[in-house]
């Protein structure tokens, strides 16, 4: 009977952990937008890409590899309950430099660069305290965030 209960428990815990992070694995996919798919250039999808369940309040850090003679493209997404921005910011992985906080650039949710080096970044999203808007549907205390990277080849300048 214990190893019954013990194999119920565990199959209810899984599940529900498994529902959690289902929630929202493929959120930047769907709703992050994609330029390639409207003909914006050779962009591709880069697999460091991610979504996450976030509360209010939240900070995350992602680390990802960048290559040089590549240009990147990082949009941040999220579901209409927590409003429509939010904050995040790129690091050097190495230094921790600030490279880039989309506070001081009029919280665009798009930002493109090229890199010169290949270098690690961290990358730091940060869901506000109290931006939720009220939704008769959905909880405003977690809503889904999506971290979408893209990159190409940089283009040949000059002759």
């Amino acid at each position: 009977m214990k190893y019954f209960l013990s194999l119920v428990i565990t199959a209810v815990l899984s599940t529900s952990l498994f529902s959690q992070s289902g929630v929202c694995g493929q959120f930047h996919r769907k709703y992050c937008v994609f330029e390639d798919s409207k003909g914006g250039g050779n962009w591709q999808y880069n697999a460091q890409s991610k979504s996450g369940l976030f509360n209010q309040g939240m900070v995350s850090k992602l680390r990802c590899v960048i290559y040089k003679g590549m240009d990147y493209r990082i949009s941040v997404c999220c579901e209409t309950i927590l409003g429509e921005k939010v904050a995040y910011k790129i690091y050097d992985g190495r230094t921790n430099e600030l490279l880039f906080d989309n506070k001081s650039a009029e919280d665009v949710q798009t930002f493109e660069f090229q890199s010169v080096s290949t270098r690690q970044l961290v990358i730091e999203v940060m869901v506000p305290q109290g931006a939720t808007e009220k939704d008769k549907h959905k909880s405003t205390d977690a809503a889904c965030v999506g971290l979408l990277i893209e990159h190409k080849i940089t283009d040949k300048q000059g002759f």
